[in-house]
């Protein structure tokens, strides 16, 4: 039996399922080279909502922090969360500007891909997986694990065989609400195992409370890696506790040898992370660290749960939170079943929003259910409530083909849009992805630099000469 490997998400999930993405920079980098040390499989680092984060919140350049912690960690595989054709945005892309993201993702020392799509949809994965081969970068192919009548063991047992042939050279259970069971774990594992030839990574969180013993099912399982976060920003709605973890498997044949003295000097730092994150409101631990158990019933992830709370409150309707949670499930079997996840979780937890403070249901319908119903997203995982579709969008074309096959190249539109902020190759990704947040943060750069070096700068406009 081979010892298990971890990859450590105190980088990317940790902060972003606790401390809302607000971990900066500077207080990643002097840790890097203890983090070095530890013999992590990977560490996760950059992609899922750290990209947009950098540029809205913290002014921060998200390629910048990239290439610094390439820098800082030489010796481990960095590892990052890509939404398929959504790339780190919230729609779909062309694919010309998938590939270069993924190019442009391994030149500045990215190694595993992690690929995910809300619905499954290996048509959606498909340019982002061939890119990543292409350019020799790590392809790893996530499945977004959820319950329902359609997804069964055997739906994604296939699902993981179709994923084989795709190419990737990993493939991850992503349990992104928590919802995986150990007993479960430990078939599904264990049958990924005997019909594929990939290496197998579980990615899951505690927000139910049963997270370490899924872990532990799986790595009985033949699991050949697993996330887990150390402590100050591990366990509830983040992932196991890696030194928690580590002491379980400690003596066992499983057991990846990780030195536990080092663990606690870099936990000691990151504890002072947290703090921060806490003083500053980002992190409410009464919250982030609460088992909810609720989530096993209605399967709402962590974020889900935060944003129907934020739209309740917002309409002064906090009473109807219960009615909104009963009515999430039925929305979802309406919709053909999608996993809850960025961005189908919020586009069903909306709309139930909708129905109930509505007092009809579908009477008002997002433009967003709209396009999930008319296939825009991809292929649902079941057939649709039909006389709800006739209900949202009447006689409109359902499109059955893959939706980025409608998108035209776009890069070069993009670099024409941005050409006067440009001033490195991956700003045009920045600005593709999130035209408004890029560009302001485009106006603070110039602003930092115009104040450092003066001379620099084109006065007539403003910008730095070629």
């Amino acid at each position: 039996m081979a010892k298990v490997q971890f990859t450590e998400t105190i980088l990317r999930d940790a902060h972003q399922s606790q401390g809302a993405t607000r971990m900066r920079l500077d207080e990643m980098l002097p840790m890097c080279e203890m983090l070095d040390k530890v013999g992590y499989f990977s560490l996760e680092c950059w992609g899922g909502a750290t990209f947009d984060s950098c540029l809205r919140f913290l002014n921060e350049d998200p390629w910048e922090r990239l290439r610094q912690l390439r820098k800082a960690l030489p010796n481990t595989k960095l590892q990052m969360l890509l939404r398929g054709q959504n790339i780190l945005g919230y729609k779909h892309y062309a694919d010309d500007v998938v590939d270069y993201f993924v190019k442009k993702a391994v030149d500045n020392g990215m190694d595993i891909i992690r690929t995910f799509d809300a619905l499954n949809d290996l048509r959606n994965m498909e340019t982002a997986v061939k890119a990543t081969k292409q350019y020799n970068g790590i392809a790893e192919v996530a499945m977004s694990y959820t319950v329902s009548p359609v997804h069964t063991e055997e739906y994604f047992v296939k699902m993981a065989k179709d994923v084989e042939s795709m190419g990737a050279d990993i493939i991850c259970i992503k349990d992104m609400a928590g919802l995986l069971l150990p007993f479960d774990a430990y078939s599904l594992v264990k049958k990924i195992k005997e019909n594929t030839k990939l290496t197998v990574a579980l990615h899951t969180h505690n927000t139910a409370g049963t997270a370490a013993m899924t872990l532990l099912k799986a790595v009985e399982a033949g699991v050949d890696v697993i996330d887990t976060a150390l402590s100050p920003l591990g366990d509830g709605t983040s992932q196991p506790a890696t030194e928690s973890m580590l002491a379980v498997l400690q003596g066992t044949e499983y057991d990846p040898g990780y030195d536990q003295e080092l663990l606690a000097k870099i936990a000691e730092h990151f504890r002072g992370v947290a703090d921060r994150l806490t003083k500053d409101g980002w992190r409410d631990p009464g919250k982030v660290l609460a088992v909810d158990a609720k989530a096993l019933q209605y399967q709402v992830p962590g974020g889900m749960l935060s944003n129907l709370i934020g739209q309740l409150k917002q309409a002064n309707a906090m009473d109807k939170y219960y009615a909104c949670l009963e009515e999430v499930p039925r929305v979802r079997e309406d919709f053909g079943y999608p996993p809850l996840v960025t961005p189908t979780s919020q586009i069903v937890g909306t709309q139930a929003v909708m129905n109930v403070l509505g007092g009809e249901r579908y009477k008002m319908v997002t433009k967003e259910s709209k396009g999930m119903l008319r296939g825009e997203y991809g292929r649902l995982p079941a057939p649709v409530n039909e006389e709800v579709r006739k209900k949202c969008i009447g006689d409109e074309k359902v499109i059955d083909h893959r939706p980025a096959d409608d998108i035209a190249p776009e890069l070069e539109k993009y670099r024409k849009e941005a050409a006067k902020w440009i001033q490195q190759d991956e700003d045009v990704l920045s600005y593709a992805l999130f035209p408004q947040v890029a560009t302001k943060y485009f106006e603070y750069r110039q602003a930092q630099q115009m104040k450092a070096d003066p001379t620099k700068f084109n006065t007539e406009d403003g910008t730095m000469p070629v």
